[in-house]
């Protein structure tokens, strides 16, 4: 069985036994999670109704994705600004569906 759930403004399509990389989720490694916004589930092409449907799933790690440079420049007037980022992320074990 898959579900689509929203997570830190994006969706992500889960099984069980999947793991994902999403925006990061306040919990310490080995923590279980639920995931309550559940857009979609089915199984093969068969759509389920998702009215109280959950998605369980365990924290994995707390991680930092890539670092990003943000630089800006403006032309002919000696501004150069180099910055950067590295956003935080939680990598998730999806446990069950439903």
């Amino acid at each position: 069985m898959f579900a689509v759930v929203r997570t830190g403004g994006k969706q992500y399509r889960v099984a069980a036994g999947d793991k994902i990389v999403v925006e990061k989720i306040e919990g310490e490694a080995g923590a279980s999670v639920t995931l309550g916004d559940v857009l979609l589930a089915g199984e093969g092409a068969d759509l389920k109704s998702v009215d109280g449907l959950t998605v369980a799933a365990e924290i994995v790690a707390q991680a930092k994705g890539e670092k990003v440079i943000v630089f800006k420049k403006r032309r002919r007037h000696n501004y150069r600004r180099r910055n950067g980022h590295r956003q935080n992320h939680t990598i998730l074990k999806i446990v069950s569906v439903g």
